[in-house]
Formats: structure tokens, sequence, C-alpha cells
């Protein structure tokens, strides 16, 4: 009898060249997912350089400064993203309870934050605009009314959102979930086309100015903005309060906004021309489209008096005794009850839980900084060199509001910006003699000023610079252009308004 054939075992073979060999070598490296190894390095390493090389100031403790390190560390994540801003913001918050600089109550105590709540069922709202099709009904109500030319179908869409921004409070979700395919479906029915000579013909005009209004459009309402809304709380938590928050808001804005708003279209008009000035077609379609969507429906009627009872009560909130969150929250539940909106949609919208947790880290962050005198102590140190070079309080507003402004130019979001350094900048304003509530507001507004400065500046300016219509040179340099304009404005007649309304 022959012996058994022994079991054959699987054979590999090595790599036949070097190239091969070093892609097998780095294939599993390439396929890491967890966080980006050079931005994670220089984040930490920023953090412990703060920590133990940089000396402690003497009116500063040592738990102040270690909050301070960690703080520094999540801002710079929020910058070079070496996570997601959620995740990013969940470790560094870890780290701090781990580190015992504060305690998990202290840690976890901005997640019952009113304002923030307020955010997240705002951006429900929004999903109920577009589930129920009721944007894009009004947007393309405004076609039909103004949209035989050009520059009329800019003010049409810029009109139509802000409308619709009151109880929509995601200039990104307002962008790409209606805007931007209404743009793209006008543009390519005269034949302009993205990432073509042709683009310039109206697209590249259309794309342009409902991005630069949009700073105004997201300026005038509170709720049309969710950094609005952490600007408020944020001014709070320093000692700044905001009498009936809603109404304040749009009293100072509605001025200076309005004149911005109306303005921007002209003007890009004028530096930034379409080669199609008239467009007959535009109504035509903007009728066919409201007869394919037929009369209002159930859940648009709805949509719609639920949105005016929400805006109502945060109107007489402050008369009736209630808070803008259950406002929002009423309005949330009738949606729910009649059907609108289900629980699956609240589940789905991602950004609100996303904004929900990184928010909820910043201002717990932010709010401790001021607890353990971290702030106080950086804006005296400001104030006290400025007042050394006999800088006036309103010399330092310039300087502060210009300062705050330009350094956008490192952030990819204006809520970031805004949880990094609005509680400092409004401190330093404090400290110099700045009236409260001025600098409050004045930084507020001045954060939708910088939304379109660059592609990534924003949420709706990388959605709109996606499109294609419009070349990376002319968004810088309509960006900086258009921006610098709406800025003056806000400065000319801001200034003229608010001496009127007593804020100075």
């Amino acid at each position: 009898m022959s012996a058994p054939t022994p079991p054959t075992l699987p054979i590999h073979t090595a790599p036949t060249t070097p190239a091969a060999a070093a892609t097998t070598i780095r294939g599993p490296l390439c396929r890491f997912k967890g966080a980006k190894p050079l931005p994670l390095l220089i984040c930490i390493a920023i953090g412990l350089t703060l920590r133990f090389a940089v000396p402690k100031p003497h009116s500063v403790t040592p738990k102040a400064w270690s909050l301070l390190a960690i703080f520094i560390t999540t801002i710079s994540g929020l910058i070079l993203s070496p996570l997601p801003v959620g995740a990013w913001a969940v470790i560094c918050l870890t780290a701090s309870v781990v580190t015992r600089t504060l305690t998990f109550a202290a840690a976890f105590s901005a997640f019952t934050n009113e304002v923030i709540w307020l955010i997240v069922v705002s951006f429900f709202f929004s999903r109920g605009f577009v589930k129920t099709g009721l944007g894009d009904r009004i947007a393309m109500f405004f076609v039909r009314w103004l949209g035989k030319s050009t520059l009329g179908l800019s003010y049409g869409l810029v009109f139509g959102e802000l409308a619709i921004s009151p109880g929509m409070p995601s200039s990104t979700s307002r962008a790409g979930g209606i805007f931007l395919p209404i743009i793209k479906s006008l543009s390519l029915g005269v034949d302009s086309k993205p990432k073509d000579p042709s683009s310039r013909k109206m697209g590249a005009y259309l794309i342009q100015s409902q991005n630069q209004s949009n700073n105004s459009t997201s300026a005038v309402f509170l709720t049309a903005s969710a950094q609005n809304m952490l600007c408020i709380k944020l001014a709070e938590s320093v000692g700044v309060p905001i009498p009936n928050r809603w109404i304040t808001w749009f009293k100072a804005a509605c001025i200076p906004g309005i004149v911005s708003l109306l303005a921007t279209p002209v003007i890009l008009y004028k530096i930034y021309p379409p080669e199609i000035k008239v467009t007959p077609d535009a109504p035509d379609m903007a009728k066919r489209k409201l007869e394919q969507m037929g009369p209002v429906k159930r859940d648009e009627w709805i949509m719609i008096l639920t949105l005016l009872l929400t805006i109502a009560l945060w109107i007489a909130g402050e008369a009736i005794n209630m808070a803008s969150v259950v406002a929002a929250l009423i309005g949330l539940a009738i949606l729910l009850l009649l059907g609108v909106l289900d629980w699956d949609d609240c589940l789905s919208e991602k950004q609100a839980w996303d904004t929900l947790t990184w928010f909820a880290v910043l201002v717990g962050m932010a709010t401790q900084l001021t607890v353990l005198g971290v702030v106080p102590w950086m804006s005296k140190s400001v104030a006290d060199f400025l007042k050394s070079h006999s800088i006036s309080s309103f010399g330092a507003f310039g300087i502060l509001q210009t300062s705050y402004f330009f350094i956008h130019y490192l952030f990819a979001s204006q809520t970031a910006h805004v949880g990094a350094v609005y509680v400092a900048f409004l401190s330093m304003h404090l400290a110099s003699g700045v009236p409260g509530l001025l600098s409050a507001l004045a930084l507020a507004y001045n954060t939708n000023l910088f939304g379109t400065i660059t592609h990534y500046s924003s949420g709706q300016a990388a959605i709109y610079y996606a499109a294609g219509y419009v070349e990376l040179r002319h968004v810088f340099l309509l960006g900086i252009t258009m921006a610098l304009i709406n800025v003056v404005i806000w400065a000319l007649v801001g200034a003229a308004w608010w001496k009127i309304l007593g804020l100075y």
C-alpha cells in the first residue's frame, strides 16, 4: 500500500517586484481608519506645549491652565481635523474628565443648554421644509414673480431664502436642499454649464449672488443660522444679558441687513455680470413647476401655520414667560403629532445630533474657562495693552472687530469660529469699555459677514463652490470684496441705526 498523500498547504508567493513588495507592506497602513496621524500629533503637541512648556501666569490656577490647554487642543482639532468634529470634541471632553480638570457634571453641563437644544429643534424644522416641498414652492413663487431678467431672478431667489430663513436655521441645508438645485436647473436651461466657459452666461452670477446674499439673510433673523443662537448663549455666559432675544436681534439687524441684502445682487451684477441679461423663460419654468406641485398640500399648510405659531411665541416669549426652546418644542410636537415629521426624520438629521455634541462641548469648556478665571485674565491683559497705547474704547472696538473678521481665514466653519474665540473677543470688548449689548451683537453679525470669504469658510460656501460654476480665484476675490462692502454697509448704516436704538 502506498503512503498517504500529505495534505496540501496553501503557498503564498512573495511579491515579484520591489514595487509590489512595498504595496504589500504599506497596504494595511494605507487602510488605517482612525485619526489622521499628523494632524493628531500636531494637536496633542500644541496642548502639551502650552500646558508644560509655557509659563503659567500667577493669577491662573493649575486646573484652569490645564483646561486652557485642553481647550486649545480642541480648537486645533477643529482647524486641522484629525477626526470629525463631534468625535474630536468627545475625545477632548473625555480628557478633561480623565485628567480631573473637570468633574463629569461640569464637563457635561452644557448638554442641557436651552440654546443648543433650540438649534437642534430648528434643524428638524429645516427637515420639514425640505420634506413637504414648502421651501421649493416659496422659492418658485419668487422666481415666477421676479424672474423676467437675470437680476430680477437673483432677487427672487434671495427674497425666497429670506422668507424661509427664520424657520430653517441651516444655510447649508437651504443651499444644498433648495436653492442650488433651482439655480442649476435655471442655468442649464439657458445652456450655462459648470466647469465650462458657458458658466458665465448665468450660473456663475446666480451662484455668487445667492452665496454672498446669504451673509445678510443669515444675519437678519436670530433663528436664520445656528451660529447666531450660539453667539447669544455665549454672550449670556459672560454676563451680557440679551432681553427678548428674537426681537432684540431683529430690531438691531433689520435695517443694515435689508440694505445689504438689496445692494448685494446689483453690486455683483456690475462687477461680475452675467452674459445673459434677460430670462423670459424663467417665470414660465417656475409656473410649470408650481403646476406640477399642485395646490398647497395638507402638510405644507401645517408647516406654514406651525412656523407662524412658533415665530409668534418667540416674539411674545418674554411677555408670556416662555423660553424660545419651549416654543420650538411646541412646534416640533405639532409636526410630530400631525405626521408632517416622524421620529425617523429626526433621527436621520445627523447634523443636528453632531451639532448638539460639539456645541455642547465647546460651550461647556468656554463657560468653565470663564468660571476658572482664564477668560477674565486674557481680556484684562489685552485691555491693559490697548489702554497703555491710549486707544479709546471705540478704537479698541474697531481693532477687535477687524481681528475677529480676518482670523476666519483659519477656520472652516462659522460655528467653529464662534466656539473658539467669541467669548475671548467679547470679554476683550467688555474690558476695553465697549457697551456689552453692542459688543455681543456686532460680533454676532460680523460672524455672518465673513461666511463667504473663501470656499471653505462655511457650509453653504463649500456647496456653492462644489457646483463648479465659479473659479477658485473668483471665489477668493469676490469673497473678500463683497465681505468688505457688506462690512462698510453694516458699519455705516448699522452705526446710525444702533445709535437710534440706544445701543451706545
